[in-house]
Parts: C-alpha cells; sequence; structure tokens
C-alpha cells in the first residue's frame, strides 16, 4: 500500500506544492518516494511507497518502455503472477518485480479496459500524453481511497483529502454532504469538504482539458427474487463453493515479500480468515487483539482461544480510555470525516501496536457483515420480510431474542420507534425501508435538531434521503430483488465505503503503514455471495449460515455459536473517564463555538445529558457526542474555513 497525487494543469505546478502534498502522505508510504513530471510541468505523479512485493526494485512511478505512459498504484494486485506470465508470452517485458506494473501492459494491451482485469484492494492514476489524459481507477469496493478537486482549472488527484489540501485547494465545509452524512447516506462521490470529490467503488475517472467524468466498471449485482428461489443447489453445495472461494481469497492474500499477520477479534470473520489462512502457513502467524477494561466489550479471552485452537501466535493489544482519548484527534485527521464511535481511535491504537511489532500486512475481516447479513438491522428484515411460513407470533419471540441478546449495542443498532417523516422518501422510492435506514433515521434526525439555526435553513435543508438514492441504478439493480439482498446493496452503497472501509479500516491502518487485505470483499467471494440463497445468510435470527459452515472446521465452539457483536468501545461511565474529560474539554472550547455547523449551547446541554444517562443507553447519545466532537476536532485541525458552502 501507498500513497500518490497527480495532477494535469493548464500550466507549469510548483514542484514544491507537490513535494508538500507527499509529506502529507508519509505516512502511507515511508519506504520511498518517486516524482514524474512532464517536460514542462504542466503534468505530474508522486509516489510514497509501503514495500510489500518487489521489494527491491518496485519504485514508482513507473514508466512504460517508451517512456509515453506512467503509472502509480496504492494497493494489490491478486493473481498478477499469472497476468504477468501471460503478458510476457505476448510480448511485454517487466522492468521490476513489482504486482503494480502489471496495469501499465494491460492498460496498453486492453486499455481502460484493463479494470475488468484487475482483482484487489488498489487505486491507481495512469498518466497518458498521448491522449491527453489522466485516469484513475479504483477498486470494486473502495477499499483504497481516491479523491479529486477542480481548482482554477487544474484537476488534482490524491490517495487522501489532506494531500489535495496540500496542493493548494481550500478546505471548506460541504453543506449539503454534512445533512446526508448525518444520516449516513452521503453519496460515494461526496466528501464533506465542499469541492473534493471521490472517484466511487468499482468506477474510473477520464480527466481531460479540465473536467473529470466517472464511468461505472463493476457493480454488485444480486438476483431477482425468483431467480434465487428457483436455485436448486444443496445446501452442500452452497457451503462448499463458499468455502473454495474465500479459501481462495485467502490464500491469494498471503503473497507478500514481508510477514503478514492478521487482526483478531471474538466474531466468525476475522477468526474464520485467520484459521483458513493459519492452514496455509508453516509458521504460526501472528494474531493481534485489541483489550478493553469494560468485560462486556472485551473478546480477548475468546479470540486467544481461537488463535491456539488454529496454532496462531496471540497477541492482546491493553487499550484503557486513556489511551482513546490521546488518540482521538489523530485518528479524526486521519479519518478526514466524522465519527460515531470510540471504536475509530481504538483501530488506531491497534494498528499502531501492529507496526511497532514490525509488521506491514494485516488480514482483516470487513466485509462479511455486508456481504452475507451480519447486523441487527439485516436481520430484522429477514424476520419480517422472509418469513417462511412462520407465524407472527413466532417472528415477534425471535425479535424480542434478539433484541435480549445485544445487550452492549442494541440501543445503537435497534430502534423500534417511528421513523422521521423524512424516510417517507425512502418508502416512495423502494416501496418499503430498509431496517438499517430507520436505524440510523433516528440517529439523523437528532443531529438535524443541533444544527445551527443558519445551517439548518441553508444547505443543510435538503432532504437526506431523496438525491442519494436518486443516483442509483434502482430499476436495474434493486427492483426484483430479496428484501434482504436489496438492504445489502444499498448499505454497500453508502455504509460500506464512507464509513467501514474508512474509519474501520484503510485510514486507520495507513495512519501507521500498515496494509489491511480483505478477503471477504475479493471480487470472486462477493460474486459468489450475491447468490446465496437468503436463507443461507440468515437462519431464523442467526446471521452469517453459510460462513459458519464453510470455516465450522476452523472455529471453536464459542466463536462458531456466537451472534454477532458489532465492534464498539466502552461508553464513557465516570466523570473522572479521560474520554468524558475529553469530550468535555471539547465542548468547553471556543473551537466548538468556531465551527459553523453545530449550535454550542444546544451540544453542552447534551453533553450533560449523555453524562447522567443510564449505561445501556448511553452508548446511543455517545454516538451522536461523537459526531459533534469529531466534527469540531476536524473544523479546527484542516484549518477549515468559517463559511459552509
Amino acid at each position: 500500500m501507498c500513497g500518490f497525487v497527480a495532477g494535469l494543469c493548464k500550466s507549469s505546478f510548483d514542484r514544491a506544492r507537490v513535494r508538500r502534498a507527499l509529506d502529507s502522505l508519509a505516512h502511507r508510504g515511508p519506504d520511498g518516494r518517486g516524482e514524474w513530471y512532464s517536460s514542462d510541468s504542466s503534468w505530474f505523479l508522486g509516489h510514497t511507497r509501503l514495500s510489500i512485493i518487489g521489494l527491491n526494485n518496485g519504485q514508482q512511478p513507473i514508466a512504460s518502455a517508451d517512456s509515453q505512459t506512467q503509472l502509480v498504484v496504492n494497493g494489490e494486485f491478486y493473481g498478477y503472477k499469472e497476468i504477468r506470465a501471460q503478458l510476457c508470452n505476448e510480448g511485454f517485458h517487466f522492468a521490476t518485480d513489482s504486482d503494480s506494473e502489471i496495469l501499465l501492459h494491460l492498460y496498453a494491451r486492453y486499455g481502460i479496459n484493463a479494470a475488468q482485469r484487475l482483482r484487489g484492494e488498489f487505486a491507481a492514476m495512469i498518466a497518458d500524453p498521448r491522449n491527453n489524459a489522466m485516469i484513475a481507477i479504483r477498486d470494486r469496493f473502495g477499499i483504497k481511497p481516491l479523491f479529486y478537486a477542480i481548482h482554477h482549472g487544474d484537476v488534482l488527484f490524491a490517495s487522501e483529502i489532506k494531500a489535495l489540501l496540500a496542493l493548494g485547494v481550500s478546505a471548506a465545509w460541504d453543506g449539503e454532504a454534512i445533512t446526508q452524512e448525518a444520516f449516513m447516506m452521503r453519496p460515494q462521490e461526496r466528501t464533506l469538504f465542499a469541492g473534493i470529490y471521490a472517484v466511487p467503488a468499482g468506477c474510473y475517472a477520464i480527466a481531460q482539458k479540465g473536467q473529470v467524468h466517472i464511468y461505472p466498471y463493476w457493480d454488485w449485482t444480486y438476483p431477482i427474487a425468483e431467480t434465487l428461489a428457483a436455485d436448486k443447489r444443496s445446501e452442500k453445495e452452497v457451503v462448499a463453493g463458499f468455502a473454495q472461494v474465500l479459501d481462495d481469497a485467502v490464500r491469494e492474500r498471503l503473497v507478500a515479500d514481508v510477514e503478514v499477520a492478521s487482526y483478531l477479534s471474538g466474531g466468525i470473520d476475522s477468526c474464520a480468515v485467520l484459521g483458513l489462512a493459519q492452514r496455509h502457513m508453516s509458521r504460526p502467524i501472528r494474531a493481534f487483539t485489541l483489550a478493553f477494561e469494560d468485560a462486556l466489550y472485551d473478546e480477548s479471552a475468546i479470540a486467544e482461544q481461537q488463535a491456539a485452537f488454529v496454532g496462531a501466535n496471540f497477541q492482546r493489544i491493553p487499550v484503557g480510555p486513556r489511551d482513546l482519548a490521546d488518540a482521538y484527534s489523530d485518528s479524526v485527521w486521519h479519518a478526514e470525516t466524522a465519527l460515531v464511535n470510540g471504536h475509530v481511535p481504538a483501530k488506531f491504537l491497534l494498528s499502531r501496536a501492529v507496526r511497532a511489532a514490525g509488521i506491514k500486512v494485516v488480514f482483516t475481516g470487513e466485509g462479511s457483515d455486508e456481504l452475507l447479513g451480519g447486523y441487527a438491522p439485516f436481520r430484522r428484515d429477514t424476520l419480517l420480510h422472509h418469513s417462511q411460513g412462520r407465524d407472527a407470533a413466532a417472528t415477534k419471540l425471535l425479535m424480542q431474542q434478539m433484541y435480549d441478546s445485544n445487550a452492549a449495542t442494541r440501543a445503537l443498532f435497534i430502534n423500534e420507534s417511528p421513523p422521521p417523516p423524512e424516510t417517507n422518501a425512502i418508502e416512495r422510492r423502494l416501496g418499503w425501508r430498509p431496517s438499517w435506514m430507520d436505524v440510523l433515521s433516528h440517529l439523523g434526525k437528532m443531529t438535524q435538531e443541533f444544527f445551527r439555526d443558519d445551517f439548518a435553513a441553508g444547505p443543510g435543508a435538503q432532504n437526506p434521503y431523496a438525491l442519494p438514492l436518486d443516483r442509483l441504478p434502482l430499476a436495474s439493480h434493486v427492483f426484483g430483488r430479496d428484501k434482504l439482498n436489496q438492504a445489502l446493496y444499498l448499505n454497500s452503497k453508502f455504509q460500506l465505503p464512507n464509513y467501514i472501509l474508512t474509519v474501520l479500516g484503510d485510514r486507520m491502518e495507513m495512519a501507521h503503514s500498515i496494509e489491511g487485505r480483505v478477503p471477504f470483499l475479493d471480487t470472486q467471494v462477493a460474486e459468489y455471495a450475491a447468490h446465496i440463497p437468503i436463507d443461507m445468510k440468515i437462519r431464523g435470527i442467526r446471521e452469517k449460515y453459510v460462513l459458519r459452515e464453510a470455516a465450522k472446521e476452523c472455529l471453536i465452539a464459542a466463536v462458531y455459536n456466537r451472534e454477532k457483536h458489532p465492534f464498539t468501545t466502552p461508553p464513557a461511565q465516570r466523570d473522572d473517564d479521560p474520554m468524558m474529560q475529553f469530550f468535555a474539554d471539547t465542548l468547553a472550547s471556543k473551537a466548538l463555538d468556531d465551527q459553523p455547523i453545530y449550535n454550542p449551547l444546544k451540544a453542552r446541554s447534551l453533553f450533560e445529558t449523555w453524562r447522567t444517562a443510564p449505561v445501556d443507553q448511553r452508548i446511543k447519545v455517545e454516538g451522536f457526542m461523537h459526531r459533534i466532537v469529531s466534527t469540531t476536532v476536524m473544523h479546527e485541525r484542516f484549518a477549515m474555513a468559517a463559511d459552509v458552502r
């Protein structure tokens, strides 16, 4: 994994700015740096390298043999050896041992259709002066970040927003995006920064003559409900097929010229990945687990048992409230978005500890919940809309069992209150409301109530669901699908790339030069999972049934039988808790008064409500407190403009 910047400019661009931008990305690539400029310096590529494959000769940018095309890549391409061999047979010559170089030759061979042949976690830039174009490509799921801005007619790209700011783009809030973000409905192409955009997952961008045009090359495709219902495969066949594609994805991600370790929780996702990976290894894999002081949130004991079962080397990483408070501001700086939980600084601290142990590459379990319906709202949708002959009384009993078994997070993930009127826009477009949108609508509505009056009446006044849903291909990819698959598809367009893969994925890992590898978001795994029958994703209230069966031999009984518990940190419970003190200090500061989004008086009043709330309800209010506090930190750390645009 690496970081890069790129520019297609009207005239010569200041090279000192390029180098300042690369300085801002040093955490993404501490092992090397490279730059390329056109003869008049109006085109440029810059790269910071984290060396994983081709340690001695993988420097970037990489030039074509005739030096006419230049390439920078952030990420990994899997199956690259086979592609490389095929290209060599066709007469292409390689100058490095890096997996990245295959894209340079695939582009020469297939043009932009090269994107279809890439498998992995990546963002890439190709400078093609012959066609007067720069081409940006982002992986199918949005695992790797890729941003751009048009600044005074110059088109600028970067791996992180802070690098665009270093190139000269101004930092200001995008009011419409903030309202959408409050409901977790921000379109992928939008950021919280006005005038700064993201290349969406599964898309490529062509920059020419001061303009950027976006084109999709892949999308999640779920079968029509009747087609899926007619599936004649046996349960054994479905499980075996899923086990095969997942095992292949894990095996491919073991390819590296450095040690590969694993993050490990007490959940089935990371446990399954660790178990499958260990089968392919002759040495114990180092498995790193966060440990919290609150037993309700601590999974280290069960993770240690799982590591021992598969023969991994268990590494416990203790994290306390003081650690979380001290890491909070830096984690926001790297996330470049608002937070809703303390799990972000926790992941920041985990990655820091892994890097301190000398590790550069880790397996992570993100994506499984989004593929297989792991979260409580997905289970609720299945109970309500895929009853399979179950009567209403039995459904009600299962709903209560699900609620009772989620003591740590039920206030956040299960909400049976009537949704706010804004959600009518969902029903008008879809004919129903996915439960994850219902749950988050309450957080969004609460957020709106704390906006400043001038913000709420201005750019934040739009319906948060209308335009984001209208940007999606509902007719071709949602209508006619099973309700669960509709919910999964829609979630993959908002929460997965904008939050999960950002603040719990790339940004906290790369803050400490750690490459996260995500087997569940392998192309073949995702495409297979889309065609798994509903009752093999969720059976009753047991989520990810097919994964449990596919990985059963790798799992201890406690993990196999365990219900999903989303990764959260313990809520602050005492006035002397360092996180409580950090929140109090931030909300008492001038920085809160300076930010233009939240009403300071209301925010300070809410803090007292949160501080005195029952512990089992505090996590729900705490999520909103995180949003206000992280926004305040962002405004200060990024020196945001006083006005909202």
